[in-house]
């Protein structure tokens, strides 16, 4: 579905979505994402947040509303997108799991061009026929990520913070319009988590593409995001920059004073 006439890269509109008929887990949500920066999705569990990120890429189904997207020149509506359209679409957005997802048997270099599996024929993706470029590409985002003398090391045998770096690298395999990361910093030390979150901003910025992410650290968002969406109960509650973050908004958020003691 084309239109046309919207502001930024990604704009979200009366976003509802229930597990169970009349128990909604989003309420009505209404974002516009600008074309670039850090967006950090911040929020009590089970407010919605990781729901709202798996909508975007229709990992979750929407009940009902829109998801419009700017991917590769064309605006579409993620919602009404199935099968082979709703494939095409998922090359453009880049996923950043929370526990990693990768597949552990194969090296970091097998890891990386999966990323590029959307774009191959069948034939050619089940005989993995990379093109030479993708290999090379692939090389220079092991260099980014700081991994290059990984890439015939087995996924399995790296340590946490290594395998979020390679799930960093596949998801810019796509080259992707949008980057969306779900809970990436939550099984990591807060040394690592600080280089994760740094990482992905700076990629955006590099790619000047939008990055949006859900997190739990309160101020590694402060510290890092150019806009925060507080969440709570399936509603947005705020926002804004960090900096117009108060205590009272995260009172709001999180339900009272005791979480911050």
């Amino acid at each position: 579905m084309q239109t046309s006439g919207t502001s930024g890269a990604l704009r979200i509109e009366r976003l509802v979505k229930e597990y169970r008929a009349g128990t909604p887990v989003l309420r009505s949500i209404d974002l516009t994402i600008a074309s670039t920066g850090l967006t950090s999705i911040i929020g009590p569990s089970g407010t919605g947040k990781s729901t709202l990120i798996r909508c975007i890429n229709r990992l979750v189904t929407p009940t009902s509303g829109r998801i419009l997207m700017r991917l590769a020149g064309e605006e579409v509506d993620m919602v009404q997108l199935h099968g082979r359209a709703l494939r095409r679409a998922r090359r453009h957005i880049g996923m950043v799991f929370q526990e990693y997802n990768l597949v552990e048997r194969l090296t970091v270099m097998e890891n990386l061009l999966t990323g590029r599996l959307g774009y191959l024929s069948a034939w050619r993706a089940w005989r993995r026929k990379f093109e030479p470029e993708d290999i090379a590409h692939a090389h220079q985002l092991l260099a980014v990520v700081g991994l290059s003398q990984f890439a015939n090391q087995r996924a399995d045998a790296l340590s946490g913070g290594q395998r979020q770096r390679v799930g960093i690298a596949r998801a810019l395999m796509q080259q992707p319009s949008v980057l969306l990361a779900d809970e990436p910093t939550s099984s990591l030390d807060p040394k690592t988590s600080v280089e994760i979150i740094q990482l992905l901003r700076d990629q955006g910025v590099q790619r000047n593409i939008p990055v949006m992410v859900n997190i739990h650290d309160v101020e590694l968002a402060r510290r890092y995001s150019d806009r925060i969406v507080g969440m709570t109960g399936g509603h947005v509650v705020y926002d804004g920059p960090p900096a117009g973050l108060t205590e009272e908004h995260l009172h709001t958020i999180y339900g009272g004073k005791a979480w911050m003691e």
